[in-house]
């Protein structure tokens, strides 16, 4: 049976997730009873941990507010998730790479030996695809700008005219690496999904507003299903446009990183992206499933072409 210390940090690891955990629960995932368990519970007061009891159904115990600050407790998987979390974060987030070496260098000094050695196995380097992502990532200073406006609730003023847009910020998505910003524009009374990048300029007014209920399916299924959120589109040595039969909101949602939809009207859509080579471009617009008009430029007619006969010997075969 682990030491009465052991099975107290093992508890406080426990209780940091801020979840009400009952008392046959701890007692299981800690392999003791339930009286064990009041006594680590009452260790952990002593040692100036304010572990409060839960009454009632679905009662317990819980960490409050205040108290000591508990110490770094990590369990193997704990380990890998905080190391290459803190490696990683460069790839979408820009200026915070030397704080990030400094936070692991911490995070690792203070691991015992045993987790040490598991962090060390996850020693990564991550590169960013410039093909797929054509923009930078924001900057750290823009995103805690706005993250800050997002938390507590405070309007953000669109820099402009001397009537500029105020937006009512909700939420921060990362999706696919790219930062977006879900937002309620007061001015034009409806959900705008913003780019967050290297030229975003939104000002801080400090008046609160009150939250407003999302549609359905969430954050992310709107900031995926937004055509007009700021996409770019990337640097591929080949890159070419068509007119698709299908709305803009369905084809954003499936459409590739460094894509750009544009609305034609509310059952077709214009999708530009690019590609390594022609040919390879021609297929990614075939998989839409869906006729295509105006395409663009040449070199994209000549490979759907291309495309078209070998699919059609193919059929045939």
């Amino acid at each position: 049976m682990p030491s009465t210390s052991a099975r107290a940090l093992s508890l406080l690891s426990m209780l940091t997730t801020g979840a009400t955990l009952g008392g046959e629960e701890l007692a299981r995932r800690l392999g003791t009873s339930r009286r064990t368990v009041r006594r680590d519970v009452e260790t952990l007061r002593e040692l100036g941990y304010a572990v409060e009891p839960v009454t009632g159904a679905g009662g317990g115990y819980r960490l409050g507010p205040g108290g000591a600050l508990p110490p770094l407790v990590l369990d193997e998987e704990q380990v890998v998730a905080v190391v290459v979390a803190l490696q990683t974060t460069s790839s979408v987030l820009r200026g915070i790479e030397d704080a990030n070496r400094r936070a692991l260098a911490t995070v690792r000094q203070v691991m015992p030996r045993r987790l040490r050695r598991d962090a060390d196995a996850f020693t990564v380097t991550a590169v960013p695809n410039q093909w797929e992502f054509p923009a930078p990532p924001p900057p750290a200073d823009v995103v805690r700008t706005v993250g800050g406006a997002v938390r507590r609730r405070e309007l953000l003023r669109v820099p402009g005219p001397e009537r500029s847009p105020l937006l009512e910020p909700h939420h921060l998505v990362v999706w696919a690496a790219r930062w977006y910003l879900l937002a309620w524009d007061r001015t034009g009374e409806d959900w705008v999904v913003l780019r967050l990048g290297e030229d975003t300029a939104l000002e801080p007014t400090g008046v609160p507003f009150r939250e407003r209920p999302l549609p359905e399916g969430g954050p992310g299924a709107l900031v995926q299903g937004t055509a007009d959120r700021g996409d770019r589109l990337a640097p591929w040595p080949c890159t070419g446009s068509a007119v698709l039969d299908l709305p803009a909101e369905l084809v954003a949602r499936f459409a590739p990183g460094g894509a750009v939809v544009r609305r034609v009207d509310g059952c077709r859509c214009e999708l530009s992206m690019g590609a390594w080579s022609w040919i390879g471009l021609a297929g990614l617009f075939t998989t839409f499933g869906s006729p295509m008009t105006q395409v663009q430029p040449v070199q994209l007619r000549d490979a759907c072409a291309t495309a078209a006969g070998h699919l059609s010997a193919a059929a045939h075969d």
